[in-house]
């Protein structure tokens, strides 16, 4: 064989072995490929099963957190829900177009001969706004209404004299009697320090003082002096005009200038200026008054002055006559309070049961 019979029977050799080189190469790369594929897929896959556990983990975390937190809200709301029944007592559904609110104004004064010693409630007032217009209506309770005691031992007495008995919800389960069975949706306590200094931080009320009014008690340290006339009454001229009782009108005179005050504070409390003093005032209602309401801020006491109608509170006294032979005793009338009482609400009749 000659040497061109051999170099041209080498040539296809070697095109042979490159072909096979070539593809063995291409094999290896598309197995490399493949090798990534699969372990970027099991990575993608580990990856994917890793999130979702902790997905799933933190889902779970959160929903034994929510169902916890649930609970607890459950058991605070159970908890809250059974310190207003214990002080204000149920609350009828036909009730639910009003906010009826017990106002009382205590004096820890000298008790007066058999009377319980203690705190007294001197002012009994029941406030009641309309939600739907904001109108707002009051009835006074004179201190001296006879009434039974809402006790398992019974008896009869001054309703002011309750309060030195069992306190605010005594006073409230009273009233809701006296009152025909209406539900009272919150109280509110104010002791006659507290009160002076609401009345200062609202900047003092202007009212007409009907007759100069002097009175002196060295007993009990009262001192009465207030000239007739428009006047501008600080916290404390306020207390001494609410608790003066002249000798014509006795407790009647009283409960009017109470109702007097009341409009006179009603008509503050619409006033612009009145708003930048509401902070202070939260202060004190959260800080020094007992209210069954338990949350008193400014924004929340912001939220009920706008919610009041311009219109001034339609006010009463309850109705009733002083006792034959003792004056001191407020007799109520239970049909004048039935009647008034139909006249200042308008309930439904389905949530009271009847058609």
């Amino acid at each position: 064989m000659s040497e061109w019979d051999e170099g041209w029977d080498e040539a296809p050799r070697a095109h042979v072995n490159t072909t096979k080189q070539n593809i063995l190469r291409k094999k290896r790369i598309i197995a490399r490929r493949r090798r990534r594929r699969f372990f970027g897929c099991l990575f993608l896959l580990v990856f994917a099963a890793a999130l979702m556990a902790g997905l799933l983990f933190v889902g779970y975390a959160a929903y034994s957190w929510g169902t916890e937190l649930y609970h607890d809200c459950q058991t605070m709301y159970a908890a809250y829900t059974e310190r207003q029944k214990a002080r204000r007592g149920e609350i009828s559904p036909a009730f639910d177009g009003y906010t009826n609110v017990l106002v009382l104004g205590l004096d820890a004064g000298a008790s007066e001969e058999g009377e319980p010693t203690g705190t007294h409630a001197d002012t009994v007032l029941f406030l009641s706004m309309e939600n739907a217009t904001g109108r707002v209506r009051f009835i006074t309770i004179p201190r001296n209404t006879w009434v039974t005691y809402p006790t398992e031992q019974g008896g009869h007495g001054k309703i002011r004299d309750l309060y030195a008995l069992g306190g605010a919800p005594l006073v409230v389960r009273s009233v809701r009697t006296l009152l025909g069975g209406v539900s009272i949706h919150q109280y509110v306590t104010v002791d006659m320090q507290t009160f002076a200094d609401l009345i200062d931080a609202l900047g003092g009320i202007d009212l007409y003082v009907e007759s100069d009014m002097n009175y002196d008690d060295p007993e009990d340290g009262t001192a009465i002096h207030l000239e007739q006339g428009y006047q501008h009454l600080s916290g404390e001229q306020a207390q001494q005009y609410l608790r003066y009782r002249s000798p014509e009108l006795g407790e009647v005179g009283r409960v009017q200038r109470q109702q007097k005050f009341v409009r006179a504070l009603y008509r503050r409390l619409l006033q612009v200026r009145t708003i930048p003093k509401l902070p202070a005032i939260a202060e004190i209602l959260r800080d020094r008054v007992d209210t069954s309401a338990e949350i008193f801020d400014s924004a929340h006491l912001a939220h009920v002055v706008r919610a009041l109608a311009a219109d001034e509170p339609q006010s009463l006294m309850l109705p009733g006559s002083p006792a034959h032979g003792d004056a001191s005793i407020w007799v109520p009338d239970d049909s004048g309070i039935e009647k008034k009482m139909d006249e200042l609400f308008v309930l439904d009749a389905s949530a009271l049961g009847t058609e």
